[in-house]
């Protein structure tokens, strides 16, 4: 799969309304057939900072979703509300879910 963090720098003024501004945008591409995951979280320790982690099938998927409608209009209307072009760290890992974190195992 290919996976993908990135880090969003939000404007202040933009911060609380993220999850709206980018609704459109995120909900699109949760629906995309290649889209494993595709998870918004917020810092606890800069409330303008938002962390995506996103998953794709593989390179196909990948392509899908950077050549699709939803992400050219992402392209034109999310960066008034950045602060910063995002940081990103992009990988294919040889899997197709989650694995379990076995030092943190619950149960027996």
């Amino acid at each position: 799969m290919i996976f993908i963090t990135a880090k969003f720098r939000i404007k202040p003024e933009d911060a609380d309304a993220w999850p709206q501004i980018s609704k459109a945008f995120t909900e699109a591409t949760r629906a995309e057939p290649g889209c494993l995951w595709f998870d918004w979280s917020r810092s606890l320790d800069d409330p303008t900072e938002y962390v995506l982690v996103e998953a794709f099938r593989d390179d196909d998927a990948a392509g899908a979703h950077v050549g699709s409608d939803h992400f050219q209009a992402a392209q034109r209307d999310l960066p008034p509300h950045l602060q910063e072009t995002p940081r990103i760290v992009n990988a294919t890992v040889p899997q197709e879910d989650w694995s379990e974190l076995g030092e943190l195992r619950v149960g027996s």
